[in-house]
């Protein structure tokens, strides 16, 4: 068959009889490496690590530490746990099953047979047996009439559905032990490598989303290589289930929702909208400082501005569909991004190069129509405000213009206690030429700018070929929170796509006219998931700038309360936020209450701080810091404040 050379990730290169599996390159370099390979990334598609290759290619091998040899792990155990499903419930038709970020599910149609959680112990212990078989997952190829043939004889309608979208040639199957299943992989080796299962819960779906289709039952699990991480990641999730943040923001009285208002629409209540503000407030400073030039575009916009930008062929089901009016031909839509409203704010007058770079800076509130069934909190909202900026710039600018943006979100991430974060350099696919525009030029400079700014930052990158977007490269920040969980915050794009597509214009030093290059920017990404995250990280003890009550001010008793209010009017005055508990309680169930609202410090009034006109300092956790005077304690408020902010002063 020929030799082929195969270039691994350090760049060297090594000849292979045509045919060599992942799985033998991973032995010719040690057997150790062999046993732990789950997958590999073949020219930056994943693969089983078992397929034969057949063409000079680019190699990583994946593990269990790669996050793509996790998705193959977590796929190959749906498959097993449909296995053992198929055994144990004849006549269970299956659906799709895919592995999402932590773990896998199963969409399963059961028939008229009941089905709860108390079923999920027997489906564990069958699973278990069937991976102790080490049975390998085989891909194979067939024509679609043998395809749809096997499935009619099964009668599954499910899969019968989805081989109608497939084209011919490009069917294949999954078989291991008894069980095939339509899927186009990858998988592990075999099933062995699955040592520990635990399924979770089980939950309804639509077929397809559609809630006038058949209700199935999904089943989500999670599977790991060594028992042991199974009690990690079990003991993570109680402590999530702590800090989960629509338990917290209840809680602290931050945000809520209404059925009458509508799904996947909150409602900020004063405290959160304090919280809002102080972040809105941080980020706009930053922006000043970096150059930024405020706008405000509508909530809404014409189609055909979408049309033109693209969005609404990406986003047009997930759109608010167009509002029509009264007046003949005018269709509106709830936007569903800002870049198109800046592009025409860039449009409306002509440009020199020596503008350039021009910043817009935008917190716009966009909208789109999640299903709502996967509507989660904060986290997936159907309106959402987004920290949006477009940096238009020439070719020459794209680095410079990157460095900034990667300090400014460096600056967010230290300053609000996310200090273990991967940047993802997503490159153009090199044998898919034809996914992207733009001239190989353009994408040369913007690519190399990306990687030359994130090694001049420092920054810890992994490098991930065919991850770009159609319209240029871009950089995304990978952050690891409290508990060890991994979360998509920030993130840096390069869009020649729209520049062109809305035919923006800048005349250069040679007096002809030119496209800029658009940057795309998000630190926070939206305020309601950036917020989901930031209280589910500190499970809401928030940073002292940032809480919305920053101290509680307890009188011990109600012939305080004068005192009281002075201080608080004092306080009031240096813009430090929180309030006076008046109540007539004993002291002990005041600090009791400041403490479970997660209030930084309390003030204690008391007969000898009245006498001395001084107030006893406690903090939460901490316990009592000593008696200062009101001036004392503002000049120690600002001095942590200003601490945790750095540079940045409110």
């Amino acid at each position: 068959m020929g030799q082929i050379q195969i270039t691994l990730p350090d760049g060297s290169q090594r000849a292979y009889e045509a045919g060599v599996t992942s799985l033998e390159v991973a032995q010719s370099i040690s057997e150790g490496l062999m046993r732990n390979v789950l997958a590999a990334k073949v020219d930056g598609e994943i693969w089983d690590a078992t397929r034969p290759l057949k063409a000079d290619c680019q190699l990583q091998l994946l593990t269990w530490n790669d996050a793509n040899g996790q998705m193959a792990f977590w796929h190959s155990s749906a498959h097993l746990m449909a296995e053992a499903i198929e055994a144990l419930y004849p006549g269970a038709k299956f659906a799709i099953g895919p592995p999402i970020e932590n773990g896998f599910y199963y969409d399963i149609d059961f028939g008229d047979r009941s089905f709860s959680s108390d079923d999920l112990p027997k489906i564990e212990k069958k699973m278990k047996e069937l991976a102790k078989q080490k049975n390998a997952y085989e891909r194979i190829e067939m024509p679609k009439s043998e395809a749809v043939a096997y499935f009619e004889e099964k009668g599954d309608p499910y899969k019968l559905e989805l081989l109608e979208d497939l084209a011919d040639g490009s069917i294949t199957f999954y078989k291991q032990g008894a069980f095939t299943d339509l899927c186009r992989g990858p998988h592990i080796p075999h099933t062995g490598f699955i040592k520990s299962v635990k399924l979770l819960n089980v939950a309804g779906a639509y077929w397809r989303g559609d809630e006038n289709r058949q209700q199935l039952t999904r089943i989500y699990g999670i599977t790991f290589p060594k028992e042991k991480e199974l009690k990690e990641y079990l003991e993570r999730l109680e402590e999530a289930k702590k800090r989960d943040h629509r338990k917290i923001g209840k809680e602290m009285e931050l945000f809520t929702f209404s059925e009458k208002v509508g799904k996947g629409l909150p409602l900020w209540l004063p405290k959160g909208a304090v919280l809002r503000e102080r972040l809105t407030e941080f980020m706009r400073k930053a922006q000043v400082r970096a150059n930024y030039e405020p706008v405000v575009s509508p909530h809404i916009g014409g189609k055909e501005l979408y049309v033109t930008s693209g969005h609404y062929a990406k986003y047009g089901e997930d759109s608010f569909q167009p509002i029509n009016t009264p007046e003949e031909g005018e269709e509106f839509l709830l936007k569903p991004m800002n870049c198109p409203h800046h592009c025409e704010m860039y449009k409306a007058k002509p440009h020199s190069y020596k503008e350039l770079p021009i910043r817009f800076a935008e917190f716009g509130t966009v909208y789109r129509y999640e299903q709502s069934g996967e509507l989660h909190g904060l986290t997936r909202v159907r309106g959402f405000t987004q920290d949006d900026a477009h940096i238009f710039c020439r070719p020459d600018q794209v680095k410079e213009e990157f460095i900034a943006v990667i300090d400014l979100v460096m600056y967010v991430f230290e300053t609000l206690g996310f200090h273990d974060y991967t940047a993802q350099i997503s490159l153009r696919d090199p044998k898919k030429p034809e996914k992207y525009i733009g001239t190989d030029e353009n994408w040369e400079r913007a690519e190399a700018a990306i990687q030359e700014a994130s090694a001049e930052k420092g920054l810890k990158t992994v490098v991930e070929y065919g991850e770009a977007a159609f319209y240029g490269p871009k950089l995304d920040f990978m952050v690891r929170d409290a508990i060890g969980r991994k979360w998509q915050l920030g993130t840096i794009q390069v869009d020649y796509s729209l520049p062109e597509r809305f035919e923006l214009e800048y005349v250069g030093s040679d007096n002809q006219k030119h496209r800029p290059v658009m940057i795309h920017r998000a630190p926070f990404g939206s305020l309601e998931r950036f917020i989901a995250i930031l209280i589910e990280n500190t499970a809401g003890k928030f940073p002292l700038w940032l809480a919305p009550e920053q101290f509680a001010i307890l009188p011990i008793s109600d012939k305080y309360n004068d005192y009281a209010k002075e201080i608080l009017s004092e306080l009031k005055v240096e813009d430090i936020r929180g309030y006076l508990d008046d109540r007539s309680e004993k002291i002990g169930k005041k600090i009791r209450d400041a403490e479970i609202a997660l209030v930084p410090y309390m003030l204690i009034i008391g007969e000898k701080e009245a006498e001395a006109g001084t107030i006893s300092i406690r903090k939460k956790g901490e316990g009592d810091l000593g008696t200062k005077t009101v001036e004392e304690f503002i000049a120690f408020f600002k001095a942590i404040v200003k601490e945790e902010l750095g540079t940045q002063k409110v």
